[in-house]
C-alpha cells in the first residue's frame, strides 16, 4: 500500500485572501466538522491502544508522548493536565517535544529532523519495557518521532502512534497505530488545524479513559482532582453534597479536614 501525504494536499478552499471573515469562518467550520467523523472511524484502534496503556500503567509503568511542533505541544498539554484533573503522579504521563522546553513556546530549527535525539530524550527518563511510548506526528514522517519509536521497539518497549496520513512510516514502527484521516487543511499544510484537533480529541480519550479505568473517577466525578483554586474547591464541595447527600456546611468541613474529595467520601462512609 502506498503512502499518501494527505496532510500536504492542496486546500479545497481557494482565494482565501479575498474572502470575508464570515466566509473564512464558514469554510474553517465546514472542515472542522470532518474531524469528528474521522475520529469515529478509528475508535477500534484507539480502544486497543488505551487497553495497552492501562495494562502498562497497572504494572507501574508510564505513558510517554513524544512529538515535534504542534504534535509535541499537544502531548505535553495532555500530560500536564493529568495531575490536576485526576490526582495522578506527575511522572505517570510524560510529554516530550523535539527541541526541549524552548520548543513549547517557539520553533527550534531542525529539532524534528534528528532521528537519534528522540531516543536519547526518552533514555533520560530511564525508560523500560514497563512503559509505553506513543508517537504523535500529523504527517507520520517526523524523523525525531520515528527514530524514537524504532529504538523503543528494538528494546521491547510497547509503542503506539497517532498520525493523519495512511500507511505512514510512523505506523510502520508502531505496535498500535492510529491513522485518523481528516483530509487537506483549510490552509494548505497547516496541520495545527484539523490534524491538531483530531490529535487533541484522541489524546483526551487516551488519558481520560485510562484514568477512569485506573480508578480516579467515581460515578462521573473527579474525586482525585487537585483543589488549587476557589472554583475547584467549590466544585469539590458540590461533589460531596451530591455524592453524600449532605449540607454545604458538612461538605466544607469534610474538605477542610481531609484536603481530598476521595478521603472525605471514605471518611464519611466509614463513620456511617
Amino acid at each position: 500500500m502506498t503512502f499518501k501525504r494527505i496532510t500536504e494536499q492542496d486546500s479545497l478552499h481557494n482565494n482565501l485572501e479575498d474572502k470575508s471573515v464570515r466566509e473564512l469562518l464558514i469554510g474553517i467550520h465546514q472542515e472542522d466538522q470532518k474531524v469528528i467523523g474521522a475520529v469515529n472511524l478509528v475508535l477500534p484502534e484507539i480502544e486497543k491502544l488505551i487497553k495497552s496503556v492501562v495494562s502498562q500503567l497497572e504494572k507501574g509503568g508510564r505513558l510517554f508522548y513524544i512529538g515535534a511542533g504542534t504534535s509535541g505541544r499537544l502531548g505535553i498539554l495532555d500530560a500536564s493536565e493529568c495531575p490536576p484533573t485526576f490526582g495522578s503522579d506527575p511522572n505517570q504521563v510524560v510529554g516530550i517535544i523535539a527541541g526541549g522546553k524552548t520548543a513549547v513556546y517557539k520553533a527550534v530549527e531542525n529539532a524534528e529532523d534528528n532521528k537519534n535525539q528522540g531516543w536519547d530524550d526518552l533514555k533520560e527518563y530511564g525508560i523500560s519495557s514497563k512503559d509505553i511510548v506513543v508517537g504523535i506526528a500529523a504527517s507520520g514522517t517526523t524523523p525525531y518521532v520515528i527514530g524514537a519509536l524504532k529504538k523503543a521497539q528494538e528494546n521491547k518497549i510497547p509503542t503506539g502512534s497517532i498520525c493523519c496520513n495512511p500507511n505512514s512510516p510512523l505506523s510502520a514502527v508502531s505496535d498500535l497505530s492510529i491513522e485518523v484521516i481528516v483530509g487537506p487543511e483549510f490552509v494548505t499544510g497547516s496541520s495545527r488545524m484539523k490534524a491538531g484537533t483530531a490529535q487533541k480529541l484522541i489524546l483526551n480519550m487516551i488519558t481520560t479513559a485510562t484514568m477512569i479505568r485506573l480508578g480516579h473517577i467515581r460515578n462521573n466525578k473527579m474525586v482525585d482532582m487537585q483543589m488549587n483554586n476557589k472554583k475547584l474547591k467549590q466544585r469539590a464541595v458540590g461533589i460531596l453534597k451530591e455524592h453524600l447527600s449532605i449540607s454545604e456546611e458538612e461538605a466544607i468541613n469534610l474538605i477542610s479536614e481531609n484536603k481530598s474529595i476521595r478521603k472525605s467520601i471514605d471518611k464519611y462512609n466509614s463513620n456511617e
